[in-house]
């Protein structure tokens, strides 16, 4: 008989993109079952479209945070889910799974109400000595229904979303994601620069990212002085028309942020730098042509984090500012 499945995730985008391989793991093991997700709102555009969810809720943050939530639980008590499978680790949303009248509760032991759930799974940043990446280790909560080994993230742009980049797409092109929320966590504005200047003429590059990120690309498009050959589409694309974007260029550079993540969604060539962090946190590229750049082994203050910072606690942000402009370009295509 089909069960009805819940997934909590609502965290930031690129979060919500590495649990869709939670819904491609139980989708393959359990085609019948009906699945839906809970996400932050904002987020839901993520998942318009996708061919195994029935449903997707969003919790509104921003405004009536807890009225909100307290009307999310009374939907969720309604839906009477055989099970729900919750992500994170914070007080709200062990609050909707301890409280979802569900069979059966998951979630990390990390969440402070995890006593409360019919499971709990250890937390780890790896096994054995070996760092596990957050699809890896999301997919121990539900390791017991789904034995496969752990899927792949995926994103399901339209035909719309295709239609709707295809004008960007008359030439070869390079996608550049050149923000983050956090500072420590983004390329410098000048090293992008840099590195831009001695990209290959016929290429064009797209900068991709979100509206309130409009005037960091600017500044960076006019820095770079490649004139049309570089175009500034902060705020004019969707979440799925940037993945779209991404799966069709030659290379996407990006942080560690979620442009990484829809790159590794749509198996789109990828070259990530990290700063301040390190991909044995988990947050690493999946795509078959992908490659990381950061700072060689014997910086000691890095990682200075699992997070990213609002300045370099050090003051020289040599993790980022050490990075030579070649280990980028090596990763242009030929």
């Amino acid at each position: 008989m089909p069960r009805s499945i819940l997934f909590i995730q609502t965290a930031f985008i690129g979060d919500v993109v590495l649990a869709t391989a939670l819904l491609e793991a139980w989708h393959a093991a359990h085609p019948d079952d009906r699945i839906d997700v809970l996400v932050r709102k904002g987020n839901e555009g993520l998942l318009q479209g996708h061919p195994f969810l029935r449903d997707r809720l969003a919790w509104d943050k921003r405004r009536g945070k807890l009225r909100n939530l307290l009307t999310l639980l009374r939907t969720i008590r309604r839906s009477r889910y055989d099970a729900v499978f919750n992500v994170q680790r914070y007080f709200a949303t062990g609050l909707l799974t301890a409280c979802s009248g569900a069979r059966e509760t998951v979630g990390f032991d990390r969440n402070p109400l995890s006593r409360l759930f019919t499971r709990r799974i250890a937390h780890r940043h790896g096994r054995g000595g070996v760092p596990l990446h957050e699809v890896d280790r999301n997919h121990q909560l539900i390791a017991h229904h789904c034995p496969a080994p752990p899927a792949r993230p995926r994103l399901y742009p339209s035909a719309a979303d295709y239609e709707a980049v295809r004008t960007y797409q008359s030439q070869p092109y390079l996608c550049l994601a050149p923000s983050s929320v956090w500072y420590t966590k983004q390329y410098p504005e000048e090293k992008w620069v840099s590195f831009l200047r001695q990209t290959p003429a016929h290429l064009q590059v797209l900068l991709i990212a979100g509206p309130g990120d409009s005037d960091v690309c600017e500044r960076i498009r006019q820095a770079a002085g490649g004139g049309d050959r570089i175009r500034n589409l902060a705020g004019h694309l969707s979440l799925l028309q940037s993945a779209a974007l991404q799966q069709g260029a030659r290379m996407n550079f990006v942080n560690d942020s979620a442009p990484l993540h829809f790159a590794s969604a749509l198996n789109a060539p990828v070259t990530a730098v990290f700063c301040s962090t390190i991909p044995a946190f988990g947050y690493g590229p999946l795509s078959d042509d992908s490659a990381v750049v950061q700072h060689p082994p014997g910086l000691a203050c890095r990682p200075c984090g699992i997070h990213g910072h609002r300045r370099c606690p050090e003051g020289h942000f040599r993790c980022a500012n050490d990075i030579g402009d070649a280990q980028l370009l090596d990763r242009i295509p030929a």
